[in-house]
């Protein structure tokens, strides 16, 4: 019997006490658990919406060159408003055509909008809006 997957996002992240503030109290994200004993600087799980992400401290860095996450909404430039007003500093916008529009750290594309911040780990972070008016 097969089930449906779910998709879960791994944070890799460097200090879980920092990675839960930020991720609580800058992003959306409520904390659902953390590990407990020799596992509480190890393991978080959020919920994001609808979405669970889980906070880990690997105990060997990895590389990763594009691996991010992504935060679809309704409205970016008041989505990265509110986030640069909790001190995030948002990546330079950069054009992926000719058609494109910068707007500060927001790139507006004919099929989208997006804008890139780290977290407080140094994990790239993406957020999008579906197609709007440039």
């Amino acid at each position: 019997m097969a089930t449906k997957p779910r998709l879960i996002s791994l944070m890799p992240i460097r200090n879980m006490n920092r990675a839960i503030k930020f991720y609580t109290k800058v992003l959306p994200g409520k904390l659902e658990y953390r590990g407990q004993g020799p596992m509480r600087d190890m393991w978080a799980g959020l919920r994001m919406g609808t979405h669970e992400v889980w906070l880990i401290a690997p105990e060997k860095r990895e590389k990763r060159t594009l691996a991010y996450n992504t935060f679809l909404v309704d409205n970016i430039k008041g989505f990265v408003r509110g986030l640069q007003k909790k001190g995030v500093k948002f990546e330079k916008g950069e054009a992926m055509s000719k058609d494109a529009k910068i707007d500060g750290p927001i790139v507006f594309e004919t099929f989208g909008a997006s804008a890139f911040f780290k977290d407080s780990e140094g994990n790239v972070l993406m957020v999008w809006q579906n197609v709007v008016p440039m």
